[in-house]
């Protein structure tokens, strides 16, 4: 079901991508027809700009803005204002036009589309603007300047149009340049810089990029380890399609003959380039040792002027190098390309120096969280226990929430969730003092109310602002009984078995930090087989929702999964907590996930026994009398005689301190376990007596006999326990 589930979300997410990208193909095609039209506007007027100059000839191009000396009668001025008013609106509509094609490009680029038939261009694509700076010779056209298929091509030793299809060439480039860097620039990890160097090279700049980086990358100010390896990192390359007239796709694979490894050998050729940092051509003898020794011998390298070798330095060494290639169909680069290359190569080194930077304090990050949650929850008797916890996002990782699970005595359970305000590494600090803080009240096993109020006490010295919320709850297996106290945290949510999903109604108190203030704490059953749902906020509030809307929509989540195992059989656990993550939606990861569920089974009546015996010097002997008629009826006779000598022992030093009637109570599970409680706050300790010693041996023989003791301190004194396993009396 959970399969289904994940496939059905994929598939939806699948197509409504798909109906975005189209939306956003016929937004290009609309934007690309509104470009062409004001191209064609554009060469209309200038048409009719030279037929209304007198002076100009057919085929003369006069730049737009420029003065031209016009025969007649002085002082007829009235002609040469409406040229100069058409002259203006001419550089207004090209301006436009300008500005329509930068953000055509950009949006293009940032969904990765690119026109096949214009890849080779190294500038614009919008019909009607020149896309390259310098002359390119070609065998039927020499000394021509390139231009887009729906304009002729313009002659570079036409009078006048030189210099303008420089500048716009040199324009073009520039904004090339700058969308390449700001795309990589948004990488934030190591992978997406590198995709973003590729993708933005791939197939505006060259047909094929190889990024090597070296292996391993060192961190800040440490040094780099020997020998200097690089790996190949990421290739990608543009492919024709065998069918003729295909689109060219881009794939981002390895070039099967490209080395993945490569050391660099100290003073070799590619050691000299990578020591010069400038990119260099693949066509000097230098540059193609180097790049034979990069790509390997097998490797066939391209023509003269379609390689580019750029060396890739962060702020203290060169940490890898990228390739740039183009195929023999297209024209090679030129000494802007050269500069391009550079340009690219500094922001990828930058932005890796950077991602390196961000992945080590992410996984010190990481580090934190996972020291300052359990490693693993306890193995409880009567209870069963699942966690979760989701960080906000890859750039908040360490949160303030945390969860916790602290037995008590006499198989109790108390289930903690928090919530510390920030997503900060200073916010982990305090949660982790909290949840110490928290171990440490629980361990006192005072009040549920009460353990709230010393934590507010706690967060009150850690500072003015350290405001927390948190839920605290107490679960008595024997009672079937839950005590909660809750200091400004969401509500609990308990399913029954029958598939019935509610909100506990508990006081909903005040953040712990903010001082001088009372918590309440409520006492409510827990059938047995019901499950009990802590979380945070961060579950049920977003920006698409507010906090009571999510907890109803978790309720409603909570009673759907219980209806699909049956009425009369409850959840997994497991499954559970991932049905209820399933809720979650894109926009839905706002903040941090603590999630704690809590199975409760509890303990039959049947097999518990409890009395109260007066502090009196018959005591142990009617101690031992009752155990007797309880291990009888459990079918233990075999452990009688042991069971009742550390009775005798335990209740007999808790008669001599004792000043109220002393608890004795008896668990019959997997072990036998036997607690007897008594008003005294000063703990056993166990001592060595000596051989004309008369006491101390006591605690001696409770620790031989026993497979486990200890004493733990309760609200109104102590209790002194002891474990006996029933399969090896």
């Amino acid at each position: 079901m959970r399969t289904e589930n994940r496939l059905g979300r994929a598939q939806k997410q699948a197509e409504d991508l798909r109906l975005q990208l189209a939306r956003a193909e016929e937004e290009r095609d609309r934007a690309q027809q509104v470009a062409d039209l004001a191209a064609r506007q554009i060469s209309q007027l200038e048409e009719e700009l030279r037929g209304l100059r007198p002076g100009t000839e057919p085929g003369f191009h006069v730049p737009s803005g420029a003065e031209v000396a016009v025969p007649g009668p002085a002082g007829t001025t009235t002609d040469d204002d409406a040229l100069d008013q058409v002259d203006a609106a001419l550089q207004k509509a090209r301006d436009v036009l300008d500005r329509e094609h930068e953000a055509v490009r950009e949006a293009a680029e940032d969904v990765g589309w690119w026109d096949g038939e214009n890849a080779e261009h190294q500038g614009g694509v919008v019909p009607g603007q020149v896309v390259r700076d310098e002359p390119t010779t070609r065998d039927d056209a020499p000394g021509l300047f390139e231009t887009t298929p729906n304009n002729p091509p313009t002659s570079a030793a036409t009078p006048g149009a030189g210099a303008e299809l420089v500048v716009r060439g040199a324009s073009d480039f520039m904004r090339f340049v700058g969308a390449a860097t700001r795309r990589i620039s948004r990488g934030i990890d190591l992978d997406e810089i590198v995709l973003g160097l590729c993708r933005a090279s791939v197939p505006t700049f060259s047909d094929a990029i190889l990024v090597y980086l070296r292996d391993p990358l060192p961190v800040g100010d440490e040094r780099p380890v020997a020998p200097f390896v690089l790996r190949l990192r990421r290739a990608d390359r543009l492919r024709l399609d065998e069918v003729e007239g295909e689109e060219r796709t881009l794939v981002p694979d390895s070039d099967p003959l490209a080395a993945e490894l490569c050391a660099v050998r100290s003073g070799g050729a590619l050691a000299e380039v990578l020591r010069g940092v400038r990119p260099v051509f693949g066509d000097s003898a230098a540059a193609r040792a180097a790049l034979l020794e990069l790509l390997g011998p097998e490797y066939v390298l391209p023509s003269p002027r379609r390689a580019i070798l750029a060396p890739l330095r962060g702020r203290r060494r060169v940490i890898g190098t990228a390739v740039f290639l183009r195929r023999p169909e297209r024209s090679g680069f030129g000494p802007n390309d050269l500069l391009g290359a550079n340009q690219l190569a500094t922001q990828t080194a930058l932005g890796i120096d950077k991602a390196v930077l961000y992945g080590r304090e992410a996984s010190i990050a990481d580090e934190l969280q996972r020291r300052m949650l359990p490693a693993s929850l306890p193995q409880l008797t009567g209870a069963r226990l699942v966690s979760r916890y989701l960080p906000a996002a890859e750039t908040a990782r360490v949160g303030g929430d945390w969860y916790d699970a602290i037995p008590l005595p006499g198989h109790r359970v108390a289930l903690v969730v928090g919530d510390v305000m920030g997503h900060s590494m200073a916010s982990a600090a305090i949660m982790g003092q909290l949840r110490m803080a928290a171990q440490t009240l629980a361990g006192l096993d005072l009040p549920a109310d009460e353990v709230l109020r010393r934590l507010d006490q706690q967060a009150q010295a850690l500072g003015h602002d350290r405001l927390a919320t948190c839920t605290y709850v107490v679960y008595d297996p024997v009672s079937h009984r839950i005590t909660i106290a809750n200091a400004g945290h969401p509500p609990p949510i308990l399913l029954h078995l029958g598939g019935r999903a509610e909100v506990l109604r508990v006081p909903s108190g005040t953040p712990i930090g903010v001082g001088g203030v009372e918590f309440e704490a409520v006492e409510l059953d827990a059938p047995p087989s019901s499950t009990l749902l802590l979380y945070t906020d961060g579950l049920v509030e977003s920006r698409l929702r507010d906090v009571w809307t999510g907890i109803e929509q978790l309720r409603e989540r909570l009673a759907t999964t219980a209806q699909l195992t049956g009425r009369d059989q409850p959840p997994p656990l497991e499954a559970l907590c991932d049905h209820v993550l399933d809720m979650l939606g894109p926009g839905d990861r706002d903040d941090d996930i603590a999630l704690l569920a809590a199975r409760f089974d509890g303990i039959a009546p049947n097999n518990v026994a409890y009395w109260f015996l007066e502090p009196e010097d018959a005591a142990p002997e009617r101690a031992r009398r009752l155990a007797r008629r309880a291990l009888v009826r459990w079918e233990l006779e075999e452990i009688s005689d042991s069971v009742e000598l550390l009775i005798s022992e335990v209740v007999t030093n808790a008669v001599r301190y004792a000043e109220r009637p002393v608890t004795l109570r008896l668990l019959k599970t997997d072990v036998l376990r036997c607690e007897v409680g008594d008003d005294s706050p000063q703990l056993p300790r166990r001592r060595w007596a000596r051989d004309t010693d008369e006491s101390g041996r006591g605690l001696a023989v409770v620790e031989a006999l026993s497979s486990r003791w200890g004493a733990v301190p309760t609200y109104g004194g102590k209790a002194v326990w002891f474990e006996v396993d029933l399969a090896s009396p």
